[in-house]
């Protein structure tokens, strides 16, 4: 490459790089910043009346598995935590099992109607999205009460004598989670489904594969990666609910979420909100490579 060349191109490249740096620097300020703000905020000492005091600490970090005790100063294990920990990781994973068995079906029933009518059932998978996520946990707690639709219909026709009282418990944090999230579930299912190539579960039944085989064998090894992206869509929202555990779930089953809020609220703790903040966003990050690694293997023809 002549030099001439070489000084077009290094022209170019800062020219590049000279357009994208207002668009980077409000990418900085608005995503980076805020969270290089939280990850400060974790290693400081929590103020009397809330805020930081600039002073360097590991409290916030070690208040995510210890409690310290007010009178003698010493260490127990917070159970407390660890139980809103593993709600979170539960009632999570529970979500996007549920979501998967209901949205493989649902993709399925999709993909394989005549494209003309594909439109129409995608719009109204999609219609719940026009709505306010707060809204639609109202509209499931007005069904799944003690004196909501569910209630009344299975009493109305004798099939109970007292209501089923699922508010204000894990079951209905599920529930209500997998009703909220099963769109995300269903279109990246779909959308895999959509290009499976139909002739395959004639080969394998040509070749004596029974129907669970051609599951197994050929219908999920094919759709992997829309499987993963909609539990990696389901899961990682599902993880830091914070509306339907606050309405369905009550003060008692909060999620990490709640208790984020509640650490920078009335328990006047910055420093470990901001410690449970980014130890959320680790766990985020983990599912996320494990998607990245999986789709990768999900997309190398000879893994």
């Amino acid at each position: 490459m002549s030099p001439a060349e070489q000084s077009q191109r290094k022209r170019s490249t800062r020219n590049g790089w000279l357009l994208s740096a207002p668009a980077l620097t409000l990418l900085f300020l608005a995503a980076s910043g805020p969270l290089l703000i939280v990850l400060v905020y974790s290693f400081l000492t929590p103020g009397q009346y809330g805020n930081v005091i600039w002073d360097f600490s590991f409290d916030g970090w070690i208040g995510i598995l210890y409690t310290r005790d007010i009178f003698d100063g010493t260490m127990n294990l917070a159970d407390a935590h660890l139980t809103i920990f593993w709600r979170s990781v539960k009632l999570s994973l529970m979500t996007t099992a549920l979501t998967f068995a209901l949205g493989f079906p649902t993709a399925w029933f999709i993909a394989t109607r005549p494209p003309a009518q594909r439109a129409m059932w995608l719009f109204l998978i999609t219609i719940p999205f026009w709505t306010n996520l707060l809204i639609r946990t109202f509209a499931i707690n007005e069904v799944i009460r003690n004196e909501g639709l569910m209630n009344t219909v299975l009493t109305g026709i004798g099939l109970i004598s007292e209501p089923i009282r699922l508010i204000n418990t894990d079951t209905a944090v599920f529930i209500g989670m997998a009703y909220v999230y099963l769109p995300l579930m269903v279109l990246p299912l779909f959308a895999a489904i959509d290009r499976f190539d139909m002739k395959l579960l004639e080969a394998g039944y040509d070749l004596y594969a029974s129907r669970l085989q051609v599951l197994r064998h050929v219908i999920m090894p094919i759709v992997k990666p829309g499987i993963v992206a909609g539990s990696i869509l389901v899961f990682v929202p599902s993880l830091g609910a914070y509306v339907t555990p606050r309405v369905l779930g009550g003060g008692k089953n909060m999620m990490i979420g709640n208790f984020i809020e509640l650490q920078f609220g009335q328990g006047r703790n910055w420093p470990l909100g901001a410690a449970l903040s980014m130890a959320l966003l680790l766990i985020v990050m983990a599912a996320l490579l494990v998607y990245v690694r999986a789709s990768t293997k999900g997309s190398n023809p000879h893994g």
